[in-house]
């Protein structure tokens, strides 16, 4: 941030921040809340007034969102900003939480392509079983179901 005091045109009220953020007003407060947006100003009346730095931390948590970190992995993060700022300290840190997530995602991928292979089983075994009744329900069941093998 800015030594200087920012002139009262650059500050946005919050529902304009919620609309160039695309995030909720609600979300801005509760993310004030949970400290992932420090120091937001306030106007005479009470009223929060944000500005570009702000803005960009929004959009900073909205891209570690989107990569799936959690809103505690984003507050580490901040706290390890707000040390330091944008530092190799940090950076090092994000690198080390981005990886820790590749690997959880990988993972995930692994546990759900076992799944997708399950079910495929137990269809193809569902399959062998309606073959054997004589197909009393062939117009029904997997063929009207899209492909069986190849997908997913």
């Amino acid at each position: 941030m800015s030594w200087q005091t920012p002139r009262a045109e650059n500050l946005q009220a919050i529902g304009e921040v919620a609309e160039i953020t695309g995030l909720s007003a609600r979300t801005v407060r509760y993310y004030e809340e949970l400290g992932l947006l420090p120091n937001v100003r306030r106007r005479a009346g009470g009223r929060r007034v944000y500005g570009a730095d702000e803005i960009e931390r929004l959009r900073f948590i909205q891209r570690l969102k989107a990569l799936g970190l959690s809103l505690a992995d984003v507050k580490e993060l901040n706290l390890v900003y707000a040390i330091g700022g944008s530092t190799r300290a940090m950076l090092e840190r994000l690198d080390l939480v981005l990886g820790r997530h590749v690997e959880e995602v990988g993972g995930r991928i692994a546990e759900l392509t076992a799944l997708r292979d399950e079910i495929q089983s137990y269809r193809d075994h569902v399959a062998t079983r309606l073959d054997r009744l004589g197909g009393l329900e062939r117009g029904r069941g997997r063929r009207g179901n899209g492909p069986r093998r190849g997908t997913g």
